[in-house]
């Protein structure tokens, strides 16, 4: 018989295996060495997609120039009050802002200096009015406080208010907003129960004028390590562990909670990690117990993993030199590496088992098996490698060099199982080969095939039909939310902020070439119907601040000596607390029992609890004071600063704000946010398309989205075309026939609209995890197909049956049972992978077996077998 390539390489391999292990062990250690000296790794997602790309280049400029913007980490603060929201994310704010070491910077969006000073003029001018009117109202009952800021100075408040029913002077109907508010708190205190009290609540009384939020945010940008799986863990532990220094707890009214690119980032990479060891498990065992079945030899199961974890590491190494780094696309290389090498091996070894039995030499029936497999083994390589090579020229880089990185990977599997697994088959000496190793009972099956050749073939039609007719439902949802585990914080975090419009992160920004142009432009896309507002830098000088500041200033000439007395009281004694709680209980019981006091029920409520506090141990008055006293002052110190305000303007904005919105050249942002559900697809299109209509260099979240979508749909198309366009080349080369070459490429095409059909069916969207699902689902529909064609055109009759068939099934199961292990996983979009794996490898499998022989029909007349 004429000596070819493939059966010099393996009979070298099984002529020499101690040599050629030896070899290959020597250039598996030089890959190790070099794979732990240079492993690199990045999670960065924005490197996945080309910097060539338009709407990437508009993302980057707009980065450059607000680079402040970038890679961020959301505190959410909410307290139970809002003085408990605003002096925790004060407190909060300073602490991070000495770890220099961590964040780049940390800010307050919503506070500071500048807003506590300013705040008011940004309401609309009769809320401004109402707000003076109802800090003057509440002047009697402030000055006491203000001077004696301690639970004494509270009672005194409250005994004036009682005095004041008493005398007929008032009224319950007119106090009784404070009095039913702290007969709450102080029934809660004087019950042992964790009490929150709110102040400003109390002011505000409900109406138009000063109310203030219950939630906080800060802003911090932390410096990332792109090296770890979880680049910005370091930061967010030390956001956590200022919190419980600071007590800002569940226990202290307060929830803090992390959100933002970085902790969503270290979130979905963490929930990669989550269930590792059961996925991995689960895919060991699969892979283990398949390989068994389809080998039925401990010595070739060990053999065909050896042969495939050394061509993994030699794989590793070759993508470090070819691409210096794996990103989290490419790092995918492993499990298609995986699912093939093992497929090579599996059929190598099959067919080494058929052989086997009429050739008891050993080194006989690997000579016979490279004769009868290598070809369609080389072929399917090749053809595998041009597939994944046809992602490089696309603009998706994470495939494209997952593409370069399993190419190689091919090659090199290619090469280990015609040389390296017939040495090791040699050197672990299987036991002889005592049964068939194709199946009789597959008889029937081939004799239907056959016979009953064109009902399979028009049921497969029919079916295609109805799959291509699904094509249109088959949902492409590439918003990578979706794909996070809407349980975890930080996700969790982020639905519960895009239901405010106004906090909702799915803005879009523009950058425009100056301040004026900018604020042109925003009147403009102000008026679009998806827009809900535009801001810009000068969004922060607010309107009408003449009759503002005139209704701040009258108010700040009645209430500067009540806010900012001339002494204040030095902080009373247990005793002195105690005689008041219980002077001040006695005048709310003689309040309540004058004929003023319809609907004293509250200061009778009120009444008791201060008898219970002042009866009670020093502690439980610790904590009446600890309820009510620092809010208070947060009070106190929040409406002198209001009160201070003073005329804004483009040149008196704080540098830091400034800077969030001008670049030191000039240009300026315009931020944009939707209008309706931020969340929902549809919405952010349109929002996305309005907005382009009029700047078309946008960008943001809601941009990104839909061209990333765009951008790695088509390069899922462009590669599938190229490939198609490769492979068929090949095929025509090899095969000479195009007849031959349509019998191998069809069932591909099948198997591919049988899954997306599927997915319609069972409702499951492609997004940017499963659709790696493809690539497989090509390479391994084209290795089996290739095999059966070349069978066919040898001469191999009753397919099925043949030993052939059994290595496409246990290799479609072996990798399908792997594969379908990743839904397992916690992470939605490693388990939408796994499932679409599963589904596809289930239609590829029935392609091969079913659809394949029905296909190709007898054999060739004159085919040699």
């Amino acid at each position: 018989m004429r000596a070819t390539p493939i059966r010099s390489a393996v009979k070298a391999g099984s002529d020499h295996p101690w040599l050629t292990l030896s070899v290959v062990l020597a250039f598996s250690a030089a890959a190790l060495w070099f794979v732990i000296g240079h492993f690199s790794m990045t999670s960065d997602t924005a490197a996945l997609i080309s910097s060539k790309v338009a709407w990437r280049q508009h993302e980057i400029a707009m980065d450059k120039a607000f680079p402040q913007n970038t890679d961020s980490t959301v505190v959410v603060i909410d307290g139970a009050t809002p003085e408990l929201a605003e002096s925790a994310a004060a407190v909060l704010t300073a602490k991070l802002a000495t770890e220099t070491q961590l964040f780049h910077s940390v800010r307050r969006p919503d506070g500071g200096p500048f807003f506590a000073r300013e705040g008011l003029l940004f309401l609309p001018t009769p809320q401004v009015r109402a707000t003076a009117d109802q800090l003057v109202s509440a002047q009697p009952f402030l000055g006491p406080m203000a001077a004696d800021p301690s639970l004494r100075g509270v009672m005194n408040a409250v005994s004036t208010l009682a005095d004041g029913v008493t005398h007929s002077q008032t009224s319950f109907d007119a106090v009784g907003k404070p009095i039913a508010a702290l007969a709450d708190a102080l029934q809660t205190v004087a019950a042992d129960k964790p009490a929150f009290f709110s102040w400003q609540a109390m002011v505000a009384g409900g109406g138009d004028g000063l109310q203030a939020p219950t939630r906080r945010f800060i802003i911090a940008r932390p410096k990332l390590d792109y090296d770890a799986l979880m680049p910005g863990v370091d930061s967010s532990d030390a956001i956590r562990a200022a919190a419980r220094s600071l007590a800002l707890d569940a226990s202290h009214g307060v929830r803090l909670r992390l959100t933002g690119a970085v902790p969503l980032s270290d979130e979905e990479f963490g929930s990669l990690a989550d269930r590792a060891w059961l996925v991995s498990g689960s895919m060991l065992l699969a892979v283990l117990v398949m390989l068994w079945l389809a080998v039925k030899s401990i010595r070739l199961v060990v053999a065909i993993l050896a042969t495939t974890l050394i061509g993994l590491l030699l794989t590793t190494a070759m993508g470090l030199v070819t691409v210096g780094r794996f990103n989290l696309i490419s790092v995918a290389f492993i499990p298609l590496f995986v699912g093939l090498g093992v497929d090579f091996g599996i059929q190598f070894s099959v067919r080494f088992r058929a052989e086997r039995t009429s050739a008891q030499d050993l080194n006989a029936a690997l000579t016979a098996a490279a004769t009868g497999i290598g070809g369609s083994l080389t072929l399917a390589a090749v053809a595998i490698t041009l597939g994944f090579l046809a992602f490089l020229p696309t603009q998706y880089v994470g495939v494209s060099e997952l593409g370069i990185i399993a190419g190689v990977g091919m090659v090199i599997g290619l090469v280990l199982n015609l040389t390296l697994l017939p040495a090791l088959i040699r050197l672990l000496q299987p036991p002889p080969q005592a049964e068939e190793v194709g199946s009789s009972r597959m008889a029937p099956v081939d004799r239907f095939l056959i016979e009953r050749r064109k009902l399979v073939l028009w049921a497969f039609a029919v079916s295609t039909l109805v799959s291509i007719a699904l094509l249109p439902f088959v949902r492409f949802d590439f918003n990578p939310m979706h794909l996070r585990n809407v349980h975890g914080e930080a996700m969790s975090t982020l639905s519960d902020i895009i239901r405010d419009p106004i906090q909702t992160p799915n803005t879009i920004d523009v950058l425009a070439p100056s301040l004026a142009a900018a604020d042109h432009l925003a009147d403009r896309l102000g008026k679009l119907p998806d827009v809900a507002q535009t801001i810009t830098l000068s969004s922060f000088v607010p309107d009408d601040q003449p009759a503002k500041l005139a209704a701040i200033s009258d108010a700040q000439l009645l209430l500067d000596p009540t806010l900012n007395p001339f002494e204040t009281q030095p902080a009373p004694s247990d005793a002195e607390v105690v005689t008041v709680l219980k002077s001040t209980a006695a005048k709310l019981r003689a309040a309540a029992g004058t004929g003023a006091a319809a609907g004293g029920g509250d200061a009778l409520r009120l009444a008791g609890a201060l008898d219970a506090i002042a009866a009670g141990p020093p502690a439980l008055r610790a904590r009446a004071t600890e309820a009510l006293i620092p809010p208070l002052n947060t009070l106190l110190d929040e409406l002198r600063a209001l009160l201070t305000a003073e005329p804004v303007t483009l040149q008196s904005l704080p540098q830091d704000m400034v800077r969030d919105w001008v670049t030191p050249d000039g240009r300026a942002r315009i931020q944009v946010s939707p209008k309706g559900d931020s969340n929902d697809n549809a919405v952010l299109k349109a929002f996305s398309r309005a907005v382009r209509a009029v700047a078309p260099d946008a960008s943001g979240a809601p941009i990104s989205i839909q061209e990333a979508g765009r951008t790695v749909s088509w390069a899922f198309i462009e590669a599938g075309l190229l490939s198609l366009v490769a492979i068929t080349g090949l095929l025509l080369l090899v095969l000479r026939s195009l007849r031959e070459v349509a019998f191998t490429l069809a069932p591909i095409v099948l198997a591919g609209f049988l899954t997306l059909g599927t997915c319609v069916v069972i409702g499951q969207p492609i997004n940017f995890a499963n659709v790696i699902a493809f690539p497989l689902l090509f390479g391994v529909g084209v290795a089996f197909h290739i095999y059966f064609v070349m069978a066919w055109r040898a001469g191999t009759t009753n397919l099925l049956q043949s030993s052939l068939a059994r290595g496409v099934f246990f290799s479609a199961l072996t990798t399908g049972t792997a594969f379908g292990s990743l839904m397992l996983s916690s992470h939605p979009g490693t388990a939408s992978m796994g499932k679409i794996l599963m589904i596809s490898l289930i239609w590829t499998l029935v392609a091969a077996l079913i659809f394949e022989p029905a296909l190709l029909g007898p054999p060739k007349e004159g085919a040699k077998t």
